[in-house]
């Protein structure tokens, strides 16, 4: 049973509980009305005949997040942690020690609305998932009861073009094909360019790639790690499970790598992109990045792409040439067909204006066969 009693303008209530033979009551105080202490007790009573015991102690949002990252994200890709330690940051900088029980759905809706104002819509989404994930976790630990991330609404009033729309055409893809082909001997940063072009790879499991992950006899690339292009540390896991995949390659591809490897000695990790003037051991992000945008700017072509956007522009390239998305997403390594589907959206509806008329075409050809 649960007793109220009345501290100056606050009310407390305590309920009584016996652990091992002994009272151990659980009191809380500070409800302004006695129904406020009355309805928090019932729910208190009703976790002990469940068998939870209530966990009354305040906790930072910013402390719980930090602590559910070190317990469920710990063996994340090093990509993926840099993402939920920039939302730990901006729940830090936001929240500034609330405790996550104080939080409502009316706070965490005014929080996204405000951070919308300075950022893109896919970004707020993502800090949204990771905060989501946190709060459903301590549901479950019995520290909140209500899940105020639950039908909060996205949205952003910074209007931008999302990485993926970013991409070449399939004639602007020929063009940097053909002139990657005629300055392969410049740098290796070209091959880095070509890989990912023709296989539609992200850099660090290209840079990650070994002579080994070669097969010439098949036309066949093994992707099974990523390397730490960004220190150095070495290999890595891939973002996901099915981000481990081999990949079939066209035979020009292959007949270049088979020759580089050829005229290139052997290094102590075996790696395809190794540059021993690197301070990372692999030819460099920003270096890539940078003679990409120079053979650009020489085939004027104006679209600011990144060596991550040849990866957009290989998806985009194979759906246009009526590709099938399932085996687009198994040879990009995406999670599953809906990462495919969200992501080439774009793609998707700007084909289907021809599906449609070929589908309109086709029965038309039928009348009178």
């Amino acid at each position: 049973m649960a007793s109220f009693t009345k501290r100056g303008s606050t009310w407390q209530y305590t309920v009584s509980r016996m652990v091992d033979g002994k009272s151990k009551p659980i009191r809380k105080g500070g409800f302004r009305t006695k129904k406020e202490a009355s309805i928090a007790a019932a729910e208190v009573e009703a976790d002990l005949r469940k068998g939870i015991i209530p966990n009354l102690k305040k906790i930072a949002l910013e402390d719980y997040f930090e602590e559910w990252l070190k317990v469920y994200k710990s063996k994340a890709a090093r990509t993926t942690t840099e993402r939920y330690t920039y939302s730990l940051k901006t729940i830090q900088s936001y929240f500034k020690g609330k405790a996550i029980q104080d939080i409502s759905k009316r706070d965490y809706q005014i929080f996204l609305n405000e951070y919308a104002r300075t950022h893109a819509k896919e970004t707020i989404r993502k800090l949204n998932t990771h905060i989501r994930a946190c709060v459903r976790e301590a549901i479950d630990e019995g520290i909140i009861r209500i899940d105020f991330t639950r039908d909060i609404k996205v949205t952003s009033d910074v209007v931008t073009k999302r990485p993926e729309e970013k991409h070449l055409s399939y004639e602007e893809s020929k063009q940097l094909l053909n002139e990657i082909y005629k300055r392969l001997d410049r740098s290796l940063a070209y091959y880095v360019i070509l890989l990912a072009l023709t296989s539609g790879m992200r850099f660090g499991e290209i840079v990650g790639l070994t002579r080994e992950d070669f097969d010439f006899k098949t036309n066949k690339i093994s992707i099974n790690k990523t390397w730490d292009y960004k220190t150095g540390k070495g290999f890595e896991k891939t973002k996901n499970d099915p981000s481990i995949r081999t990949i079939k390659m066209d035979s020009r591809t292959m007949d270049l790598f088979k020759e580089l490897f050829q005229k290139t000695p052997n290094n102590i990790h075996n790696l395809a992109f190794y540059s021993p003037n690197s301070a990372n051991k692999v030819v460099t992000n920003e270096f890539t990045n940078r003679v990409l945008k120079k053979m650009l700017k020489h085939l004027n072509i104006t679209t600011p792409l990144t060596i991550h956007g040849l990866r957009h522009t290989h998806a985009s390239v194979l759906l246009y040439r009526k590709i099938s998305i399932y085996y687009v997403s198994e040879r990009l390594g995406h999670a599953n067909i809906d990462t495919t589907l969200k992501h080439y959206a774009h793609v998707v509806k700007e084909l289907r204006e021809e599906d449609t008329d070929n589908t309109i075409k086709t029965f038309e050809q039928m009348i009178g066969v």
